[in-house]
């Protein structure tokens, strides 16, 4: 079974692949769609490939062997924060290009289209559409166990590729079956307008990815976490008498970050460190997910300037 790395060094290899087949045969059929489809193929395993240089960081930063300690001696708070940053950049490229293509359809279709070689384009799209599928496919069934974003956004793209790929596939086949007809001019404009089409559905998508990551850049709380981290905050200061709490949470790419400080009356009777760091365990254990990704901090103070 394929883990998040292995998976993304595959995708990134059957990208290029596309992005291969794309441009070749895109200047071969006279296609701005094919064309545009090899470069889009090519900005996603530009951008695959930074994910999982990211991907590697973050797993080599939770290892414990010489060479990540010397990483986490530079990189004491890890490498969680490069997570979303990767993601909206990923999203924000592929709106780029789709809406790039856009233009470039529209400025084709006022020009009146132009002449397409279709035996090599239906060639193409099949052959494309069929490497999608599978590698979507692949993706999804290795997703429900890894619950990856960066597989998730992968097998987006991926399922956009495909949908490329389909389109194309079926504006070509009716451009051919047309060209022996009256209407044969329609086939000029089959290209530029599927062009068209196409990004209008592909531009919207990565918006929510992008969207999802600027809120964790943002460092803006989720509401769910927030309020599962009061709700476990307020129990402990109600039933140990403290004073009040104050709590900051942010989930930052696969990572969870909350800090904790509980204001406590002056004069407590004094506890020793094994009793704080059991009223510690006790209140981590209550608010949950315990793993390497979750970077949890508690203090104890009668000085509520500490935790402001």
């Amino acid at each position: 079974m394929w883990n998040e790395q292995g998976f993304l060094r595959i995708s990134i290899a059957a990208t290029i692949v596309i992005a291969a087949l794309g441009i070749i045969f895109g200047i071969l059929s006279g296609s701005f769609s094919i064309a545009f489809d090899g470069v889009y193929s090519l900005a996603d395993a530009a951008m695959t490939g930074l994910a999982l240089s990211v991907s590697s960081l973050i797993v080599k930063s939770a290892q414990r062997d010489a060479l990540s300690r010397r990483v986490h001696n530079r990189f004491t708070m890890g490498f969680w924060h490069l997570e979303p940053i990767v993601l909206m950049l990923n999203g924000c490229v592929l709106m780029t290009v789709a809406v790039y293509a856009l233009i470039n359809a529209i400025i084709s279709i006022l020009n009146g289209g132009h002449e397409l070689r279709f035996g090599i384009a239906i060639a193409y799209s099949a052959t494309t559409m069929l490497i999608c599928v599978v590698m979507a496919i692949i993706g999804i069934r290795l997703n429900r166990k890894l619950k990856s974003d960066f597989i998730s956004l992968d097998i987006k793209a991926w399922i956009m590729s495909g949908g490329i790929s389909f389109a194309l596939l079926i504006a070509f086949l009716i451009g051919f079956a047309v060209q022996p007809t009256p209407v044969a001019w329609v086939a000029n404009y089959m290209d530029p307008i599927v062009l068209a089409l196409v990004c209008l559905v592909m531009i919207p998508l990565p918006i929510g990815t992008v969207w999802k990551a600027l809120t964790e850049v943002l460092l803006i709380a989720p509401v769910e976490l927030k309020d599962h981290v009061d709700h476990v905050a307020s129990e402990t200061v109600r039933r140990l008498g403290f004073l009040s709490y104050r709590a900051y949470v942010a989930r930052v790419g696969r990572a969870t970050q909350i800090e904790l400080y509980f204001i406590v009356p002056e004069g407590l009777p004094a506890k020793t460190v094994e009793e704080w760091d059991a009223l510690r365990d006790e209140i981590g254990a209550a608010i949950g997910d315990e793993s390497a990704n979750r970077w949890l901090t508690i203090a104890f103070t009668a000085d509520a300037e500490w935790a402001e």
